[in-house]
């Protein structure tokens, strides 16, 4: 079996073995802690009334809400099962699903052809995938925004290795919703210090802004609190050309 379907057979079998219940995965937060206050960060930048697109939606929680901030929402997978838990939760047809690999290249082009230039939301999608295919999602973000549209990305920075390892350790051994993502082997927080920056920059993205914050879990450490992972954010466009890795 190769990596990448490994890879591949590992969302799949995370997403079949998630029921449909609000915050079942442990990165599955209320809106309210998680697309709503990104969107507050974007809203200045995304003013031009475009289409947005979820990129690694998963079962369509954030999506949902974005639908009601945007004219048209989609959001996309690399799991059908993640696809078809989204729909489920959406009867009402708030969002457009479909599963999309972002790291083919044909597949997002085709996209962007049918939805013309869009803003675009990725929200810790960078970490989680194989480093080979980092440079492509990055480039798909370029392409979908096209000219126009603007991106709201946000990472997990190297600090959130660090408390998910204290959260692994705890007594007792992981929570079982972290337990279920390391067992399907998906493996948080593995992007390098300035490594997202530089990949936007090298795909043709400018940064107009950005700045440090956290994503909520919907997992608590022993004592109650929710656990909050660090990381950092970043509003782009596409630029005239590339930066070269590094840039500041």
């Amino acid at each position: 079996m190769t990596e990448c379907r490994q890879y591949t057979e590992g969302w799949e079998g995370f997403w079949r073995e998630t029921s449909d219940a609000p915050g079942e995965a442990i990165w599955d937060s209320d809106p309210s802690l998680t697309a709503a206050p990104h969107l507050a960060l974007f809203a200045p930048y995304a003013t031009a009334p475009l289409p947005v697109v979820d990129l690694g939606c998963g079962n369509g929680t954030q999506t949902r809400h974005l639908a009601t901030r945007f004219p048209r929402a989609v959001g996309v997978d690399l799991s059908h099962a993640a696809v078809d838990h989204a729909r489920r939760a959406d009867p009402s047809r708030t969002a457009e699903f479909e599963q999309l690999d972002v790291a083919e290249a044909a597949a997002v082009r085709a996209l962007h052809e049918r939805l013309g230039d869009s803003h675009v939301y990725l929200r810790a999608v960078i970490h989680q995938c194989r480093p080979e295919d980092r440079p492509a999602v990055a480039a798909a973000v370029a392409e979908l925004v096209g000219s126009a549209g603007r991106a709201f990305v946000v990472e997990l920075t190297g600090e959130s290795k660090e408390t998910l390892r204290q959260v692994a350790e705890q007594p007792g051994g992981p929570p079982e919703k972290l337990r279920r993502v390391l067992a399907h082997g998906l493996r948080p927080a593995e992007a390098a210090p300035g490594e997202v920056a530089a990949l936007l920059r090298a795909a043709g993205l400018r940064v107009l802004a950005g700045g440090g914050t956290s994503l909520a879990m919907t997992e608590t450490h022993p004592d109650g609190r929710l656990i909050e992972l660090p990381a950092e954010w970043f509003v782009v466009e596409r630029g005239q050309r590339s930066v070269p890795l590094g840039a500041r």
